[in-house]
């Protein structure tokens, strides 16, 4: 019975921690963000994103609509540059178990040994703006969590973490 709390309790961790997306941010306490009501995304530096192109324009849709509904517009001479940066980590996990009790397999008693194997990625995304007049970094979200390969599951996956970041912005709401 115990052991059957402990699995469930894994379990619910293990889903837990796969479903969200833990985020951070930090940013210049000198700006002033209320003068910050246009922005643009900043081509050369999304260009070096190592990500798809699909995958880019998936981030770019998302923060789009992130800073519209905050109330900005696009703009050809924008009060901020968007920038984004990501980073994947591969995570092999192995489970191993010794079960005892009668029944089959191999070890003491007729008990039996498992074993599991999780292959996880976890991304990280960065999500800068920078005032375009002083060319100087005035906030950085970041956003980490699960990815997924599933191309239906993607975009919303994206969403996800471009919708938590930009909770954090503008700073002190």
């Amino acid at each position: 019975m115990k052991r059957l709390k402990l699995c469930a309790l894994v379990l619910a961790l293990t889903l837990f921690s796969c479903t969200s997306v833990r985020v951070a941010s930090d940013y210049d306490k000198e700006a002033d963000f209320g003068t910050y009501k246009t922005f643009a995304f900043y081509k050369p530096g999304i260009d070096k994103v190592k990500i798809s192109d699909i995958d880019k324009k998936r981030i770019h849709r998302a923060i789009e609509a992130e800073l519209l509904a905050k109330g900005m517009s696009k703009s050809q001479n924008p009060d901020v540059m968007v920038n984004i940066f990501t980073k994947a980590r591969r995570d092999i996990n192995v489970y191993q178990d010794a079960g005892f009790g009668w029944g089959y397999g191999w070890g003491p008693w007729y008990g039996g040994y498992y074993q599991s194997i999780q292959k996880d990625v976890t991304g990280t995304m960065y999500i800068d703006l920078i005032d375009a007049k002083d060319k100087q970094l005035v906030w950085q979200g970041k956003g980490s969590g699960y990815l997924t390969d599933n191309p239906n599951k993607k975009e919303e996956r994206i969403r996800e973490f471009v919708a938590k970041i930009m909770q954090r912005y503008p700073p002190g709401n």
